[in-house]
């Protein structure tokens, strides 16, 4: 299994992760769970693909929907920023939006 985390990564991105629920069967590895995610993501892979020792693609898909429903994406997304920003390595004035725009499926052209 190839680490996509190191160590450091896996310790500033941990303390953004929902907390274990007090009752209940114990929750599968974070940091496994995550790296299984990072891996599909990477690899453009499907999830039948995953190799084993990710876990289960069920659970990665699963925690994968379920984080982005608790709101921990963007969380990660503005505390990396801000570590960025606090150490002078963000470009505000090189910054730019993007976006693309195509017809929807099945959508009526106008």
């Amino acid at each position: 299994m190839e680490r996509m985390l190191t160590d450091e990564q896996w310790g500033r991105i941990a303390p953004h992760l929902p907390p274990q629920k007090p009752r209940g069967r114990r929750r599968a590895d974070d940091r496994q769970t995550l790296e299984g995610i990072l891996w599909v993501l990477k690899t453009g892979s499907r999830w039948q693909d995953l190799p084993r020792g990710y876990g289960s693609k069920t659970r990665c898909h699963r925690r994968l929907k379920e984080w982005q429903e608790q709101g921990v994406w963007e969380r990660l997304w503005h505390a990396f920023l801000s570590t960025l920003d606090q150490a002078g390595r963000l470009q505000g004035e090189r910054a730019f939006m993007d976006a693309i725009f195509l017809p929807a499926k099945k959508g009526e052209r106008r």
